[in-house]
């Protein structure tokens, strides 16, 4: 198994999102890359601790590619856009993908490059070596899955 961690606005959406694809094993929300240990949601929203709404994502790549998976990240998402995505405003909503095995960088930098051809604005997605994840509350965790579960027709 290997992890990466995507940084994509609201980790409800993303998380929810790659959990379908197939060769994921895993996503799990949560805040990283910021200055506290262990944040809470409140004082993420603050902007404060530094830390983004990130996805932890655990994946077979005998099944899925890092590249394939960042291709379809930018599906999803507007990468030219700065602490902002959607309706979500906030350095804690920027665009990021946060590698722990040094091998992945360049495979990032080359799909990213490669995307860029497509914008006619500047890809601003920040590409760095994760500092630290913390996992987010347990009702952050599948949240659109409980929503969805909830809804009674």
């Amino acid at each position: 198994m290997s992890a990466i961690y995507f940084d994509s606005g609201c980790f409800w959406d993303i998380e929810a999102f790659i959990e379908k694809i197939y060769g994921i094993y895993d996503a799990v929300s949560g805040y990283a890359n910021g200055k506290t240990a262990n944040p809470i949601y409140k004082e993420v929203c603050t902007g404060e601790t530094g830390h983004a709404e990130t996805v932890k994502v655990f994946y077979d790549p005998n099944k899925i590619s890092l590249n394939k998976l960042i291709r379809y990240l930018l599906m999803v998402i507007d990468p030219t856009s700065v602490d902002k995505q959607g309706y979500d405003i906030g350095s804690q909503y920027r665009t990021g993908i946060y590698y722990v095995d040094e091998s992945d960088r360049q495979i990032i930098e080359d799909r990213l490059k490669k995307e860029q051809k497509k914008y006619n604005k500047e890809i601003v997605v920040e590409v760095k070596k994760l500092n630290n994840f913390y996992e987010a509350e347990d009702y952050h965790q599948d949240y659109l899955a409980k929503i969805l579960a909830a809804i009674v027709i």
